[in-house]
């Protein structure tokens, strides 16, 4: 956890009343915790909201946070999380799991970026997917929520949260089979 000590160190220097030390923290945090809320919020303006909601959130509770018992990026990025699920809740959460036909194909992506597919350009397909299928496919398999802790945190059932993970894999490996194969044509 050596690579922890300089988070804590600044984290200290907050607590303090160092306000370069939360500016270092959020010029350090910045991109990584975007990347997050990009994935659960389509909208960049929004996103952008929810971002500075979410360091908000981590400011208000930074006492909270104990080194002993976890990474402050693990802490900090759940609470970055919660921020943009609550962003998602007011937005009328109970029509956010769409049916898959009403779900137009609007993926496109440049070609060539099959072969090398950055962070960004995978956020990109995801922002794709359906609300409820983006938001459980990202806790699930990017943010490590198990079935149970989303049902509790989305007021779904378990089932409803396995069904629309099931759901995104699938749209996800279409999305993607139709990318690699618009890149063989390309070359063909």
């Amino acid at each position: 956890m050596d690579h922890e000590k300089p988070d804590i160190l600044t984290i200290e220097a907050i607590l303090k009343g160092d306000k370069n030390a939360f500016k270092f923290l959020y010029e350090k945090y910045r991109r990584r915790y975007m990347l997050t809320c990009l994935r659960y919020i389509k909208s960049r303006a929004n996103a952008e909201d929810v971002l500075q909601d979410g360091f908000i959130a981590i400011f208000k509770n930074l006492s909270q946070f104990d080194s002993t018992k976890g990474e402050f990026y693990t802490w900090s990025n759940r609470i970055m999380i919660n921020t943009c699920l609550q962003k998602l809740r007011k937005k009328s959460f109970s029509n956010v799991f769409e049916d898959i036909m009403e779900f137009s194909q609007k993926i496109s992506i440049a070609e060539n970026a099959i072969a090398n597919l950055s962070l960004q350009e995978v956020t990109a397909v995801i922002q794709r997917l359906p609300k409820g299928y983006r938001t459980v496919f990202n806790m699930y398999m990017i943010d490590g929520y198990s079935h149970k802790d989303i049902s509790k945190s989305l007021n779904i059932s378990e089932s409803t949260s396995k069904s629309q993970l099931l759901r995104a894999k699938k749209l996800l490996r279409t999305k993607l089979d139709t990318l690699s194969f618009s890149y063989l044509e390309s070359y063909a």
